[in-house]
């Protein structure tokens, strides 16, 4: 019997998962590492996540036996340094760390935010790679005078396996100086910004198996994680959207053509490549990590107490989730949360309620963003661990106005790895047929529609706040 597995490396921890060539889940490692997030720093120790990532392989091998394959994604735009002797020069900085801003400004202004775009499928932005590499170059001339190899995470961890440095197309695409179209580095962005091309991994088409680990098993270049979930999700054509809840709240629609409407892009979305076709994220930087940091500093209760009861409609109150900077489609690093409507009859599940419903007005307000541009989506398929939440995924599909189905695993990523690594190792001979034996639909959560009338209206007031909010922080 094949054994395949998916391999996710998150900002907070990674995973293994193994399957058999049937779909049937064996089970899964995880270990996690700790992260900074300071105002002026948001790193993770390069070391500790290699660290990690080796014992959860270990762990998962002595565990279920040999595998034959194993896909591995992980989260974007982040980087590693390497000195000639392969080791890290410095913390990897997340896409959350507001460095690189500057540098950022004085490219799009030198070299044309939109020339950018049409080549690297998305607007300049300190949030992805280049931009934070043009910081270090100035700022740590020393550091990338001494760098070899400059990697995002799922090219490191390849690279750490197999020896060989090779990194997805979709990845590639968070670093904002990949060709969308070409699938190559562009030497026009890099030649802009003085950065040196022979740095970076070697681009492969998203599922290509680049070499074997010391074991003998297949390691497959699985992406991105959000195009890992989208797969995972059995999400492959246009029209529906994977909804992935986690630290982070993404959604990623499929679409045929890069929209030619200039706003898709002036909105910040990307254009990523995705089996022949795109997907693009529509995301907010606090999902999940929104509702553990009012369970932690407000309610002091947990997650299935404060979600425990009804919830008929909206609590009245406005939340800005910009606990951790915008994303789309502001992508403002600047930007800051707040609280509005408070009374002394508040509770705290009212504040809690309220954060969850200001994740899905943040869907909401991207979903209409991007239909105004060409991309439209009318069912969601629900991934990650806020998908368990009966109560947030029937708000969501109430707010947004859409169907929303459920999966029978929270772990999509590592399904969508699987199922690439299974392609790879002849476990399976085509997408649709890993799909059909690994995606398990199990629920479906339809709009009420009077409930959504309601928070239409709540809605209407919440498209103002950050408008209101941003000139004050």
């Amino acid at each position: 019997m094949k054994r395949i597995a998916g391999l996710d490396v998150g900002t907070t921890g990674c995973k293994v998962t193994v399957f058999s060539a049937e779909g049937e889940n064996l089970g899964r490692e995880y270990r996690d590492y700790p992260v900074t997030r300071e105002t002026d720093a948001q790193e993770i120790d390069a070391e500790a996540l290699a660290s990690g990532v080796r014992e959860c392989l270990r762990a998962a091998k002595a565990r279920f036996g040999a595998l034959d394959a194993i896909g591995v994604t992980s989260f974007g735009e982040a980087f590693v340094m390497l000195d000639e002797a392969g080791r890290p020069l410095r913390p990897i900085l997340l896409c959350t760390d507001a460095r690189g801003a500057e540098e950022c400004r004085a490219f799009r202004e030198r070299f044309g935010a939109d020339r950018a775009a049409e080549i690297a499928g998305v607007l300049p932005s300190e949030s992805y790679s280049f931009p934070k590499l043009m910081w270090v170059k100035a700022h740590e001339p020393e550091t990338y005078a001494r760098a070899r190899r400059v990697m995002l995470v799922e090219d490191y961890v390849i690279w750490l396996l197999t020896g060989r440095a090779a990194i997805d197309h979709s990845l590639a695409a968070r670093t904002g100086a990949f060709d969308i179209r070409r699938l190559r580095w562009s030497r026009e962005i890099l030649d802009a910004v003085g950065l040196d091309a022979g740095l970076l991994s070697e681009p492969v088409a998203t599922g290509a198996a680049v070499g074997a680990d010391s074991d003998g098993t297949l390691v497959v270049a699985a992406g991105h994680d959000q195009v890992a979930c989208a797969a995972g999700a059995g999400v492959f054509e246009p029209g529906v959207a994977a909804e992935g809840a986690g630290t982070v709240e993404c959604m990623t629609p499929v679409f045929a053509e890069i929209p030619a409407n200039p706003r898709f892009h002036r909105d910040n979305y990307c254009a990523v490549p995705y089996f022949g076709r795109f997907v693009t994220y529509a995301y907010s930087y606090t999902g999940g990590e929104l509702l553990r940091w009012c369970r932690d500093a407000l309610c002091r209760r947990s997650h299935e107490e404060l979600q425990s009861g009804p919830c008929d409609g909206p609590t009245g109150l406005l939340v800005l989730p910009h606990f951790a900077g915008a994303a789309t489609p502001y992508m403002d690093s600047g930007s800051r949360g707040a609280i509005v409507g408070l009374s002394l009859a508040t509770t705290d599940r009212d504040i809690y309620l309220a954060c969850m419903e200001s994740v899905a007005y943040e869907m909401r307000l991207n979903r209409e963003r991007l239909a105004a541009s060409g991309v439209a989506f009318d069912r969601l398929v629900a991934t990650g661990g806020g998908a368990k939440s009966r109560l947030w995924v029937q708000m969501k599909a109430d707010v947004l106005g859409i169907p929303i189905e459920t999966l029978e695993t929270d772990d999509a990523g590592t399904v969508g790895c699987a199922m690439m690594a299974g392609l790879a190792c002849g476990a399976f001979g085509a997408i649709a047929e890993a799909a059909a034996k690994m995606v398990r639909r199990v629920g479906r959560f339809d709009p009420d529609p009077a409930r959504h009338a309601r928070y239409s209206e709540v809605f209407a007031r919440y498209e103002r706040l950050y408008a209101a909010v941003r000139p004050l922080v």
